[in-house]
């Protein structure tokens, strides 16, 4: 479905970025309310396509600098069995990211700018990712509760009013499940063990439990972005909705492998029917988005040197394929 809309990119121009007119942004409006997809020709207002262009960006740079944590991990993971399943999982989430930017494509932006703006650090990735993974059970952490909100922010954009992007999100979702559940398997493996094991899982859990929770913005009263992206569609659940049915589900789970939410003021409302939670500490949260976590700088030179890495095999990919194309066939 991508490269039907990749192949005509560059052979017919997108269309004009202008505002456009108060008519035209009516019947865009129309659409998106009737539940149509909007493509890559499509008119769409600039805001849309600038506020897409953010979202699918920054997604797909999570999912690249997401391989890192978990990465650290492959050379150290206890069996074969689990040195395979995460060098799968790691392949799997450079292929979301690939998926991603190619969606972003589409809406006019270069692979080499958004990858410009992750490396000069003006792009931003989810802040989870700036933290380390200083044991094994951080690996399963990462796949039950990191894989987890993002399986909860992402199921609803696979209905996303942009059809590219809705439609990577389908394949991407049914991947992200079996990471959840490869985390949550981990997970309930040390939760069964030996004292020693049970400990670094509830460990674990304590230093993800609160990043996992940031995971899906500010509040809705401070979130910039919420009420417009779900006029659009792109959204479908404010971030505060998202959360709570994250905590709802997630809670429950824990209490099945015996660990410890780190929260002593979690609570069920009977009345609500949901769990409550203590403060969240917005001000670490916006420190990691600034730049001031655990692991930003760590993740930005790893991405750089990586980077720097590869320029050799890009520039002889890039003058192979300039010598194919300057040969002449052969007459038969």
């Amino acid at each position: 479905m991508y490269t039907q809309a990749l192949d005509t990119h560059g052979k017919e121009p997108l269309p004009a970025a202008g505002g456009g007119s108060a008519a035209q942004a009516q019947r865009f409006q129309a659409r998106v309310d009737a539940e149509d997809k909007i493509e890559p020709k499509d008119w769409m207002p600039d805001a849309y396509r600038q506020t897409l262009i953010r979202q699918i960006s920054q997604h797909a740079h999570s999912e690249i600098v997401g391989m890192l944590p978990e990465g650290n991990w492959i050379t150290r993971a206890p069996s074969l069995r689990r040195k395979a399943v995460l060098i799968a999982k790691v392949q799997d989430e450079g292929g979301h990211g690939m998926y991603l930017y190619s969606a972003a494509e589409t809406l006019g932006i270069s692979r080499a700018q958004m990858f410009e703006q992750l490396l000069s650090g003006s792009a931003k990735y989810s802040s989870i990712f700036n933290y380390p993974t200083l044991t094994w059970a951080d690996v399963g952490a990462i796949g039950w509760l990191v894989d987890g909100a993002a399986i909860m922010n992402q199921i609803p954009i696979c209905r996303c009013s942009y059809g590219p992007y809705a439609r990577a999100m389908v394949r991407i979702c049914k991947e992200e499940s079996f990471h959840q559940r490869q985390g949550f398997e981990i997970m309930l493996t040390l939760a069964q063990g030996s004292g020693a094991q049970r400990a670094m899982a509830q460990d674990a859990l304590n230093r993800w439990w609160w990043p996992s929770i940031m995971m899906f913005g500010p509040s809705d009263a401070d979130s910039k972005h919420t009420a417009q992206s779900m006029r659009w569609k792109i959204k479908r659940f404010s971030n505060d909705e998202l959360r709570q049915k994250f905590i709802d589900i997630t809670v429950p789970q824990a209490q099945f492998l015996g660990l410890s939410i780190p929260d002593r003021e979690l609570r069920w409302d009977p009345a609500a029917q949901h769990y409550l939670i203590g403060p969240i500490d917005w001000n670490e949260f916006h420190a990691v988005l600034a730049g001031h976590g655990p692991c930003n700088r760590e993740r930005l030179e790893a991405r750089r040197a990586a980077d720097e890495a590869g320029r050799w095999v890009r520039e002889a990919a890039a003058a192979h394929a300039m010598k194919q194309h300057g040969r002449t066939p052969r007459a038969a």
